[in-house]
């Protein structure tokens, strides 16, 4: 059904969407949200093509006094290709490598890569030592581990993705989490690393014994490259069965994920390592403050972090101050993402001192009619829906990390920053729109970045497909804003910001024909001119 705005009503969208804090908490009401859900054009979530026209100028007023969540990384993970192109010829692997995670430029100002700021590593089961007895019928999606069946370990095993993880060390990332998607395949009630029936795969009997092979990876892989896992996520997604044997995993209840967890934090302790434990990786975010289909499965804030709870662990020295969701099945239609995300960051806010990461996401399902995870699309379409994701992860769920799912993919699906031929020697590649929409954010919101609050001055109406927010650098010296333009049309956009002065603008636009591509520095009084279905990161010094 669509409904025609009041004037009113219009007139207050604009503060209503680029604005949520955690500090000051402007909340929406239940009819505020309806008004944001009356059509697809009105708040900026479209993107689809609006009608042609000419540029609008547009102001966005900018306070850097009223801030909300400082920024810890942007992310992808080395699931499940890096296996195979961390072993590609060396040209290659660089070149992909530096995509990923350079923060250099060409000659001309031209980014080389994206400059992800934390990286995810698989922490293998041993599917892949069982071959085809791991019942996981895709090789591509098994996993080796670092454990012998005898119990010793063998660091020469994942080499592929150690490679990765040293590659993204070199060129300066800093952060880096391990993460597993099923226990050991020796510890598994199946003896395999997928689960049967819906049943939690891991007998309490073992959660000390994947525990300690938790820590011992962490410790060896310390050793082995010097690098340290910053985090450690010792479950994925435990609300889905696992039983389908397409990739490893295993579901947990919220006690079994207590216990777990209560065994690994002792773990970590004995063998003297700083790695912080990431709860839950639900697997939508619904998860994390409702009970939803699942009663132990659910209320996952209040499961972990609520002192009364019988499953809570937030008061042991290993376990970060974060909950973490994926946002699978949760960004559309805009309003209803929208409202379950506002109902995730005022729940978020009653926890003193808990942040949110958005911890995995690729576009997957149908989205209700409005874009397809089915088959890739190297193009804007999904660039601009994922930058929508992104803006609403970061501007209304006041997520402190965003992380996409596969960083590499030889799949026929919307799941890859960078695509692949499916061959483990070697292959060709191919770099998705999505890669540099990413880069947008990742490239220039560097970690210790606070986002402050961005608005438009003016009233746009149904046609605004405008998306707008900013982050005031680390040091302090630069304020980064990044804008997504859905329409077919082009808009001159001003910056103000406060009482301060803003110095020039260097911008850098992701369209249909450029990919991070630096503009000419423009004075700060001047109008920053967005090319239509674009995403533009502007970066002015603040005087």
């Amino acid at each position: 059904m669509r409904t025609l705005l009041n004037s009113s009503a219009v007139a207050s969208l604009p503060s209503l969407l680029f604005s949520r804090s955690r500090i000051t908490k402007p909340r929406l009401t239940l009819s505020a949200l309806v008004l944001l859900a009356v059509t697809g054009t009105s708040t900026g979530q479209s993107t689809k093509p609006s009608s042609a026209g000419v540029a609008k100028a547009i102001t966005v007023l900018l306070d850097d006094t009223k801030t909300y969540q400082t920024i810890d990384n942007f992310s992808a993970s080395d699931a499940w290709a890096c296996q195979f192109v961390g072993q590609w010829p060396a040209a290659k692997k660089d070149a992909i490598a530096d995509l990923l995670f350079s923060i250099d430029d060409k000659a001309g100002g031209q980014p080389k890569g994206i400059g992800l700021s934390m990286w995810r590593f698989n922490i293998g089961a041993g599917s892949t030592q069982q071959g085809e007895q791991s019942g996981i019928r895709d090789e591509w999606h098994r996993a080796e581990s670092f454990m012998l069946p005898d119990g010793r370990y063998d660091w020469t095993r994942q080499a592929g993705q150690v490679w990765f993880l040293q590659a993204a060390k070199k060129r300066g990332v800093k952060q880096f989490l391990g993460f597993l998607n099923s226990p050991p395949v020796q510890y598994t009630i199946t003896g395999r690393a997928f689960a049967e029936g819906g049943k939690t795969n891991l007998a309490p009997a073992n959660y000390e014994a994947t525990a300690t092979f938790i820590a011992n990876v962490v410790q060896g892989v310390k050793k082995t490259t010097s690098i340290t896992f910053d985090y450690v996520s010792p479950v994925n997604e435990p609300q889905w069965d696992w039983s389908d044997p397409k990739q490893e995993g295993s579901p947990f209840r919220n006690e079994e994920i207590s216990g777990l967890t209560k065994a690994l934090d002792k773990a970590l302790i004995t063998q003297q390592l700083p790695t912080k434990i990431l709860l839950t990786e639900a697997g939508k975010i619904n998860y994390l403050f409702a009970t939803e289909d699942k009663p132990d499965r659910g209320e996952q804030i209040n499961a972990f972090f609520s002192p009364t709870a019988s499953t809570y662990v937030g008061n042991l020295p290993s376990v970060a101050r974060t909950i973490a969701a994926h946002s699978y099945f949760t960004t559309s239609p805009y309003n209803q993402a929208v409202a379950t995300r506002q109902q995730l960051a005022d729940k978020v806010a009653t926890v003193d001192k808990l942040n949110y990461w958005q911890s995995e996401y690729c576009i997957l399902g149908d989205n209700a009619g409005e874009i397809n995870g089915n088959k890739r699309d190297l193009g804007m379409e999904a660039a601009l829906y994922l930058a929508r994701t992104i803006h609403m992860d970061l501007a209304v769920a006041n997520a402190a990390a965003w992380q996409w799912w596969l960083a590499i993919s030889p799949y026929d699906y919307k799941d890859g920053l960078i695509y692949i031929d499916k061959t483990k020697a070697d292959g060709n590649y191919q770099v998705s729109k999505m890669l540099w929409a990413l880069g947008n954010y990742s490239r220039y919101i560097r970690p210790g970045a606070v986002r402050v609050d961005a608005r438009l001055e003016q009233n746009l109406g149904i046609d605004n497909q405008l998306l707008v927010s900013a982050y005031r650098s680390a040091t302090g010296k630069q304020l980064i804003t990044v804008v997504v333009n859905s329409a077919t049309t082009p808009t001159d956009l001003r910056l103000k910001l406060g009482q301060k002065k803003l110095g020039s603008v260097r911008t850098y636009t992701t369209s249909a024909t450029t990919n991070l591509q630096p503009g000419t520095v423009i004075k700060a009084d001047q109008p920053v001119h967005l090319a239509p279905r674009s995403i533009t990161t502007l970066v002015s010094d603040i005087r």
